[in-house]
């Protein structure tokens, strides 16, 4: 199963007894401030639950297997995710 933003809302609404416009909100500013902090810096930790860390990709050549054309793919920012061993734990 996926976990959406719409039904991390939904949770959030049923748990919290909130209003649909007040978790939706909610959960907006979160993966906003997520956002707007990995901008700024490297690497994000988030105590008992885990890190999120930025890397850059390397530029690198790619072929579409219909045409076997190469082409050039660009070197892109991207976020890493990983869970501390308490997240792990409730996973197992």
């Amino acid at each position: 199963m996926n976990l959406t933003k719409k039904h991390l809302s939904v949770i959030l609404k049923k748990e919290l007894k909130l209003s649909v416009e007040i978790s939706d909100s909610l959960v907006d500013e979160f993966f906003q401030a997520i956002k707007m902090t990995l901008r700024s810096k490297k690497n994000l930790k988030l105590s008992g639950f885990g890190s999120f860390e930025t890397y850059s990709t390397k530029e690198r050549m790619g072929r579409n297997p219909k045409s076997m054309k190469n082409y050039r793919i660009p070197s892109q920012n991207k976020v890493r995710f990983s869970p501390t061993s308490k997240a792990k734990y409730f996973l197992n």
